[in-house]
């Protein structure tokens, strides 16, 4: 009887906690959803890229909600920066030390590091993250992230804002490499990065998306597909 009572009482604890963690999960996800900026970052960011406009900037500020949500979907496993203006944002808010801890600490419980905006490529930990990125982006915005049709706020952000130095993606790079066959002038003002191409497998031991998925283990490729871009 008294085994009986302490398994049934170890389950409904194994339960509870199951449960308190995905109410934190949830918790968490909105207050990264709604938590607002010290005032300054705009401005600063403005720095960096003098044509963006006050709308912008709040445009980037959703990115940035959108990668700090990514991390958190994912388990807070490492997830890549895929855009440069969402990242020199992110890197201006890190500078307002306590305001960027407090964040993090109510966000994550913890510190979340920066990483540099990146691109598939031949660092095997940056592709695998920019991957994770590309999923949990693409079920914020109910995208199917194995054959998108659009891309996520995070992967169009840097072309929608005309970033100079901005990643290009486009959500498939078939159409692109059937134009480019036919017009070599198409494209030519830099590399287009393709959001199709994330869920390929042949990446170098990526196998599609089975490996950042909550659960999900392994690591990631040597930049398959696009690698240095489908355009120029």
């Amino acid at each position: 009887m008294k085994t009986i009572l302490f398994i049934a009482l170890f389950a409904l604890l194994i339960v509870v906690l199951l449960v308190w963690r995905q109410w934190q999960k949830l918790q968490r996800a909105a207050y990264i959803r709604t938590f607002v900026l010290p005032p300054g970052l705009y401005s600063k960011l403005q720095k960096h890229y003098p044509h963006l406009s006050l709308k912008d900037c709040q445009l980037a500020a959703k990115g940035l909600r959108q990668f700090f949500g990514t991390y958190l979907a994912g388990g807070q496993k490492p997830v890549s920066m895929p855009s440069q203006v969402v990242d020199a944002l992110w890197h201006e808010f890190i500078l307002y030390t306590k305001h960027y801890q407090a964040f993090c600490d109510k966000a994550f419980g913890g510190f979340m590091h920066h990483t540099p905006a990146v691109v598939m490529g031949s660092d095997q930990s940056a592709n695998l993250g920019l991957k994770r990125c590309f999923y949990f982006a693409c079920r914020d915005e109910n995208i199917d992230p194995n054959k998108p049709l659009s891309l996520p706020l995070l992967f169009a952000i840097d072309a929608k804002l005309n970033i100079p130095d901005g990643f290009r993606y486009v959500a498939d790079c078939d159409r692109v490499r059937r134009q480019q066959s036919a017009d070599a002038s198409v494209l030519t003002a830099g590399a287009v990065y393709c959001g199709g191409d994330f869920a390929k497998a042949g990446d170098g031991g990526t196998a599609g998306f089975s490996d950042v998925g909550e659960s999900g283990g392994g690591d990631g490729g040597d930049g398959g597909g696009c690698g240095g871009g489908c355009g120029s």
